[in-house]
């Protein structure tokens, strides 16, 4: 049974180191591809001698990408937030982008969609302020003591 479990540990930990490879080998290319396309966009404002809100949006979104990978690469983790924030985004370009060419009823959907993603960052924020999780409650109550 000690063999067995020995085993498995060292193949879990195999499987693991493998799997953190991959992960950040996929974050690499995110990155890198997130960084050319914001070089190609600023070229392209850069040609035309104009700057749009929508261009400004598509820039905040790469932003957002860039700052969702920094995030996981500092703490392991990504917060829920950010593909919220994204989405938000998104939606509010994709609105702007094609207004004149939307029906009401999708105008009024794409809205609807933008306030449910608000509505879910806040009720996030109100259950993570009303509910910290224990490192987090740990982390400000060591910050207090220095």
């Amino acid at each position: 049974m000690d063999i067995k479990s020995h085993t498995f540990d060292r193949l879990r930990k195999v499987f693991s180191g493998g799997l953190d490879l991959v992960e950040y080998a996929g974050l690499l290319v995110i990155a890198f591809a997130t960084t050319v396309a914001m070089y190609q966009e600023t070229m392209v404002m850069v040609s035309s001698h104009r700057v749009a809100l929508a261009d400004l949006l598509l820039m905040f979104l790469y932003l957002e990408v860039l700052a969702m990978i920094g995030q996981y690469l500092k703490s392991g983790q990504i917060q829920v937030r950010f593909p919220l924030y994204i989405g938000m985004v998104a939606l509010a370009r994709y609105l702007i982008l094609d207004v004149k060419d939307m029906s009401e009823l999708r105008m009024l959907g794409v809205s609807a969609a933008i306030l449910l993603l608000t509505l879910a960052v806040l009720a996030i924020r109100y259950g993570h302020v009303r509910y910290p999780y224990r490192e987090d409650t740990e982390k400000a109550k060591a910050y207090v003591r220095e």
